[in-house]
Order: structure tokens, then C-alpha cells, then sequence
């Protein structure tokens, strides 16, 4: 999966950002809905920049790009400007601000969410590469695509595929993979999109 996703997390009822290729986290959300927390505390607010450039962290932050070969914090310009952070660093992050935060962040990094997410962002293509060897109205396959990527979407019970459960995501994949599948063996789009939609309905939970 090529494409950058935005992928969002709910903490505190904030939403905590981060991306799908390079897994890193919005540090940015992260100190808004710690300091939501840290006020509710009676706690001071939480500094990101003071937190960076402490000894301790530009130690750990050397030590983190010289293991990984390449910046962990990567800060965008603009009006939606950001600080993304690497995942480890991420937790330092949270750690700092609250222990009950870094309880949260070390189960986001031990879910299956991103992994789902590119998963059916590849099976999305092989679904899609079938189809079209198969179809016989290319012309119309573009606007056919689309309107088949919004049934799928309703039958996983997905409105933003942003803030889809790893539940959801895995049903998509199935999807597409079964589509694929039957398109291969099928003279019939329109019955392996049928069929294969059928068969993941079979198996994949969409409510958790």
C-alpha cells in the first residue's frame, strides 16, 4: 500500500492522528488531549517543545534515528501544521505527560489497526486488476469501481474509512479478496462481487 491514510484514534475524546506508511503519531493532538486530561487533574499544561529538547529526550531522539536510519520527528508547516512523531517516541510522549496515557498508546501499538488498513488497500488493487480483465464495459469501469467501493463501505456499516475498527477493515479485505478470487473463475462481474460479498457477510463481524 503506497498511499498515505490518515488514520484516527479516539483518546479522551480527542482524535489522535497517525499515519499509515510511516506509522508515526501526531504529537500535536497527542498534547492537546493530554493537557484536556492533565487540566481535569488540576496538573500545569504539558510543553512539547520544553519536552524535546531536554537532555534526556535529544539523547534518546540521537539514539532513535542512528537505530532507524532516519528522522523520528518531523514537524509540517501551515495552517494544519503538525509535530509527527516516531511510535516510540510517541510513548516517551506520553509517558511524560500521564502513565495512564502511555497505557493507552502501548495497546494502539499493539493492535492490528494500520496492518489491516494496508492490507485492504493492497487486496483494493487485486480486487480492482481482476475486474477489469474481466469486464466488458471499460469504458464505464471508473464510475463501476466507485460505486462498488461505496456498497462495500455499506456493508462493513463504514461511513469514514478514517475511523473504521480493525473488525471493519479485516471484512473489506475479505471482500476484496473473494471478489478477486470469484472474478478470476467467473465470466461475471457482477455475480463475483455478489458472491463474494455474500461470503464475507458469512465471517466478518463489522461491530466491534
Amino acid at each position: 500500500m503506497k498511499t498515505e491514510v490518515i488514520m484516527k484514534r479516539e483518546l479522551f475524546g480527542c482524535e489522535i492522528s497517525q499515519q499509515s506508511k510511516t506509522e508515526f503519531f501526531s504529537a500535536t493532538e497527542l498534547i492537546a488531549a493530554g493537557n484536556i486530561f492533565r487540566n481535569g487533574k488540576g496538573m500545569s499544561k504539558f510543553n512539547l517543545s520544553q519536552f524535546l529538547t531536554t537532555n534526556s529526550t535529544t539523547e534518546f531522539i540521537k539514539a532513535l534515528e542512528k537505530k532507524t536510519g532516519a528522522d523520528v520527528v518531523n514537524v509540517s508547516r501551515g495552517r494544519n501544521g503538525n509535530t509527527w512523531v516516531h511510535p516510540l517516541l510517541f510513548i516517551d510522549i506520553a509517558l511524560a505527560i500521564s502513565p495512564e496515557l502511555k497505557i493507552e498508546v502501548y495497546q494502539w501499538l499493539m493492535d492490528n489497526l494500520l496492518k489491516y488498513r494496508n492490507l485492504s488497500g493492497d487486496t483494493y488493487n487485486h480486487m480492482c486488476a481482476s475486474l477489469w480483465e474481466k469486464t466488458t464495459k471499460k469504458t464505464t469501469f471508473a464510475d463501476d469501481i466507485k460505486k462498488l467501493a461505496l456498497m462495500i463501505k455499506k456493508e462493513c456499516n463504514v461511513t469514514d474509512w478514517q475511523h473504521a475498527s480493525e473488525a471493519q477493515l479485516l471484512k473489506r479485505d475479505k471482500i476484496h479478496n473473494n471478489i478477486a478470487l470469484l472474478a478470476n473463475v467467473m465470466n461475471n462481474n457482477r455475480e463475483a462481487i455478489r458472491l463474494g460479498i455474500l461470503e464475507a457477510n458469512k465471517t466478518a463481524p463489522t461491530n466491534k
